[in-house]
């Protein structure tokens, strides 16, 4: 909000309690209290319509709010806002639905199993074997519609494959297993609609053993290096890579790309596609932009007049459909 010029934009705060209220114009540091507030005048749909924001910017991360559930409630109510659309979202979000996307569209993805929480609770014997005897260890445990590494354990034999199927299990009914890969975390920012383009890529060097939950929201220790130290053919072959991915999901507006890069190989893979990418003063997201020459507050112009493009390019097919009807 600071980053957004004061003479360009009017800001309208609106904030999502736990409990699901949404409040207008609160502070960050208010916003418990009206979970325990009987008299919390939370919003309808109709009274976010009513307010006529000229486009909604969306900060928020995991379920409900990048997997496609927000922004399909946002195109039911007509309102233009940052960032990919529904299928895009959903797409993205859920794990191995993505991985099958990339690897249509020519990118190396990490090899993985897919199971499900309740083939494992009848299963249990007969899926640890065949992930042991497919992927071994150490493997990566995560759930496959998850954000910000929650419900991700790295499993090291055994006993911890199990312990973490079940952690993973509490987050979601589908869990990927992922083979671990030594290699480096390589990142890049893209923007753009129909004509994508990318940052430069850059590095984090993890706090922990690897980029969990804690590595990026509260130890605050992680490395970053803006730009990547790559060969110029690794970096272009990883934004070209981004950009692929990107295009292949159908993302709009935004979206960070994260790759692995194997260290004895140099083989690049495709990690994951993050549609609402951190904007946090640590945040990869906006640093590689401004190391690419985009600074912040031109990266949000950017984003915003994208939503703008996106959603007046929608009203063209919607005004095809209003005239096919009134032919018939």
């Amino acid at each position: 909000m600071k980053a957004l010029n004061p003479d360009k934009y009017e800001i309208i705060k609106v904030g999502i309690t736990k409990n699901g209220n949404w409040i207008i114009n609160a502070e960050i540091d208010q916003m418990a209290k009206f979970d325990n507030d009987t008299q919390t005048s939370d919003i309808k749909l109709n009274e976010l319509v009513a307010l006529k924001p000229d486009v909604v910017f969306p900060v928020l991360h995991g379920t409900f709010c990048e997997d496609g559930t927000l922004q399909g409630m946002l195109e039911t109510i007509d309102l233009p806002y940052v960032g990919c659309g529904v299928m895009a979202s959903a797409i993205c979000m859920d794990k191995t639905v993505a991985k099958r996307l990339f690897k249509e569209a020519g990118i190396n993805i990490v090899p993985y199993l897919e199971i499900k929480r309740n083939e494992f609770k009848s299963n249990k014997d007969e899926i640890l074997k065949e992930i042991e005897s497919k992927l071994g260890y150490p493997c990566f445990v995560k759930p496959v519609n998850s954000g910000s590494s929650v419900g991700i354990t790295k499993a090291k034999n055994e006993s911890d494959l199990e312990m973490a199927i079940n952690e993973a299990a509490k987050y979601d009914r589908k869990i990927l297993i992922e083979k671990a890969i030594s290699g480096r975390e390589i990142e890049v920012s893209v923007l753009g609609n129909d004509s994508p383009k990318a940052s430069l890529p850059g590095e984090i060097v993890p706090c922990n053993e690897f980029y969990d939950y804690s590595a990026k929201y509260i130890d605050d220790k992680s490395g970053l290096n803006i730009p990547a130290e790559l060969s110029d053919e690794i970096r272009e072959k990883i934004r070209e890579n981004a950009v692929t991915a990107y295009k292949a999901a159908d993302c709009a507006g935004m979206a960070r790309v994260d790759f692995f890069l194997e260290r004895n190989t140099n083989k690049i893979y495709l990690n994951e596609i993050n549609t609402i990418p951190g904007f946090t003063s640590i945040s990869m997201y906006p640093k590689l932009w401004e190391a690419t020459g985009l600074s912040y507050s031109s990266l949000l112009d950017e984003l915003i007049e994208l939503a703008m493009e996106r959603f007046n390019d929608k009203q063209i097919s919607l005004s095809g459909i209003e005239a096919l009807n009134n032919k018939f």
